[in-house]
């Protein structure tokens, strides 16, 4: 699966552009601000339909533009072409079209368009709460699970009905009952679609990062978010009084965690920066080994791809993602520390950028 076409319009500073990438490794080389990372976010906004660098819209949107939109064409595996648009407005407004029809979900275009990104903020997945983990743990598990988008709606609807109970108590107990009853049958459900990927992510995740770094005693663990001993309807039983007080669900899916540890401590406390980039590309290259098992590829979006890693790390990063045999789009200051390395049968394409101006120089002899 790659990218075969991609057009930007008004997104932040970036001159309006239609790109023809390679399908394995695209360069984006050019100065601090020139717009590389804005073409990362265009595409990012094509899969998913929201920014990875703001919260909010507006700062997106180019300058005294009402909107900006990005349209993409993706070419499959097996030879079909699909056409994604994306526009958003300052209203807030979205419109989604997929193949010149419009979609209601973002769900759509990231079953279209598999995206992995890595940037200086991935360090999060190791620092950050349980939700970022979680966001990348059903990233993965929704691409090669196609019955979990149901349960994970499923479990929603559960625990927004639960927790209003909880809050306001407007509800009768023959109706609390059966969505107690929804709620624990949902969990359930992810709860093995979640336990299923991590015994597969586990090897391939040790394998990757033996590639990169050794780091002796680094365990990936799965909390599922409730006692393993007890049943979760048990467990809601036995909260309720709590769950009242604060006027939430404690227990559940919802509180599930990955946990890497290194010597019986948090790995966050314990490595490096350096250490920690090439952690979250291990995970983040694992997950991409599962989604190409599932028929499918993910495209990787690698922002500032050299810092903070020297040349031996940096070599071994790219080999990585050569072997994934997916498409790259990796940003960088210097050309020179990316231009180098790659097999002589992989297709290169180098992007000069500078002041929001997008040219393609050449493809690597």
């Amino acid at each position: 699966m790659s990218l075969r076409r991609v057009t930007v319009t008004a997104v932040r500073n970036l001159h309006p552009v239609t790109l023809n990438p390679s399908p394995r490794i695209n360069i984006l080389y050019g100065p601090n601000g020139s717009g590389k990372t804005s073409l990362l976010e265009a595409i990012h906004l094509l899969g998913l339909a929201r920014s990875f660098r703001s919260q909010r819209l507006s700062p997106v949107i180019q300058h005294e533009q009402p909107a900006c939109t990005v349209f993409g064409q993706v070419l499959w595996n097996d030879g079909r072409v699909r056409n994604l648009g994306v526009a958003r407005n300052r209203l807030g407004e979205l419109q989604i079209r997929i193949d010149g029809q419009n979609v209601r979900t973002a769900a759509q275009l990231a079953e279209s368009l598999p995206l992995q990104l890595i940037n200086p903020d991935s360090f999060r997945l190791l620092e950050g709460a349980p939700k970022v983990r979680r966001q990348f743990l059903d990233w993965g598990v929704f691409h090669v699970e196609q019955r979990f988008l149901p349960a994970w709606h499923r479990l929603q609807t559960a625990l927004r009905q639960r927790n209003s109970w909880l809050r306001h108590g407007r509800i009768d107990p023959v109706s609390q009952a059966a969505w107690d009853r929804e709620l624990c049958l949902a969990s359930e459900e992810i709860d093995s679609y979640r336990r299923s990927y991590i015994q597969v992510l586990k090897p391939v995740f040790e394998s990757v990062l033996h590639e990169l770094v050794e780091l002796d005693g680094l365990t990936l663990s799965y909390y599922r978010g409730w006692d393993r001993e007890r049943s979760l309807g048990e467990i809601l039983a036995a909260s309720l009084p709590r769950d009242q007080q604060l006027g939430h669900t404690q227990a559940g899916p919802q509180r599930a965690d990955l946990r890497l540890r290194l010597a019986a401590h948090n790995a966050a406390d314990l490595l490096s920066r350096g250490q920690q980039k090439l952690v979250v590309c291990a995970l983040k290259i694992a997950q991409g080994h599962l989604v190409d098992r599932a028929r499918r590829e993910c495209i990787y979006l690698v922002d500032d791809l050299p810092s903070e890693l020297d040349e031996q790390h940096r070599r071994a990063l790219c080999r990585l993602l050569e072997e994934l045999h997916c498409q790259v789009f990796i940003t960088c200051v210097d050309l020179e520390a990316l231009r180098e390395g790659w097999r002589t049968d992989t297709p290169v394409a180098l992007f000069h950028v500078e002041q929001g101006r997008i040219t393609q120089t050449h493809d690597r002899e």
